[in-house]
């Protein structure tokens, strides 16, 4: 070993990040001109490689289809025995090989061509025949691989990778894709959770722990046990939130007064409870219940006219934190 795995290490990520470097200094028009195609299309990136390429590719495709631009994967070797009728009227072709003489890939890249399916390039040589048929190339031109033998892709899919994460964030940009369209692409995921509106989880119609000022409080406890979230709403006349019962209000005033079963719950009711807007994101209420150490947020319109209660619960499970 010439030195240390530390150091062996240090000089990996030195060169990956001068690969990287060197693609930023690579930069021209052909990356507009590759921006304006994709948008221009009516289909679908179809992104191709080989091998490590291939992999990459794999990853570029799922990031395109995840912010706004549909995308998939199609490999060269299956896309010849069969797989090319994946490929319909109106698709674009964004292909990767470092070399641009990838056996597969040219074979696929001829009938492309004949078919009059628009190809964009990745490649490390201006110079070589699939560089040559696309229209236009990206260059990921390196001077050398992170590998000591200077044989294994390492510092070229690195550039490659990071083109292709480039090329996705100004189609994102250019979509004008917002932080609604990522949750709705990805609403199983931690990512999207971050972005659901309290309304989305709230608990709200038959599900909604609510009594009128005038309830006597035994029904006010029972809808509380009832609604089995510790708490109920209380509304006015014309369905405005006006005071809140916890369990822990009902704990002091029994410790207080031992005759409020005789009472309403307008009479034991804490006013002007913490509410929430139903639009605002669900780690906002998060950040308030933590804010204020309560376990429960209603929401209300703007007239505060009482429509849901999220609790803490709710929010844990979706493992905002």
């Amino acid at each position: 070993m010439s030195g240390s795995p530390r150091e062996t290490a240090r000089r990996v990520l030195a060169l990956e990040a001068a690969a990287i470097q060197g693609v930023i200094a690579q930069l021209d028009d052909a990356f507009d001109r590759a921006v304006e195609r994709i948008l221009a299309v009516k289909g679908r990136v179809v992104c191709t490689g080989m091998g490590k390429s291939g992999i990459v590719m794999q990853k570029v495709a799922a990031t395109l289809a995840s912010t706004g631009t549909p995308a998939f994967f199609l490999h060269p070797a299956e896309a010849i025995h069969g797989d090319l009728g994946m490929v319909v009227e109106g698709d674009i072709v964004l292909a990767a090989s470092f070399s641009g003489t990838t056996e597969e890939l040219l074979r696929l890249v001829e009938i492309l061509n004949r078919l009059g399916v628009p190809l964009i390039a990745i490649t490390g040589n201006p110079a070589s025949p699939i560089a040559r048929a696309a229209n236009p190339h990206l260059a990921v031109a390196i001077d050398k691989e992170a590998c000591p033998l200077n044989l294994a892709p390492t510092a070229s899919t690195t550039a490659t990778l990071a083109l292709g994460d480039a090329l996705a964030m100004a189609l994102q940009e250019a979509r004008g894709f917002t932080p609604e369209d990522f949750a709705r692409f990805h609403p199983g995921g931690r990512l999207g959770k971050q972005l659901l509106r309290v309304a989305e989880v709230m608990h709200s119609g038959e599900k909604l722990p609510v009594v009128s000022t005038t309830t006597p409080m035994r029904d006010a406890i029972y809808e509380m046990s009832k609604k089995g979230l510790g708490v109920t709403g209380v509304v006015d006349g014309d369905g405005r939130l006006v005071g809140v019962i916890s369990d822990g209000d009902l704990r002091r005033l029994l410790e207080r007064d031992e005759q409020i079963l005789q009472k309403s719950a307008g009479d034991c009711m804490k006013p002007n409870p913490r509410t929430i807007d139903g639009e605002a994101l669900a780690p906002a209420a998060l950040q308030r219940m933590e804010e204020f150490r309560i376990t429960s947020l209603f929401v209300c319109d703007a007239e505060r006219k009482l429509l849901g209660v999220v609790h803490l619960h709710d929010l844990w499970g979706l493992e905002l934190i």
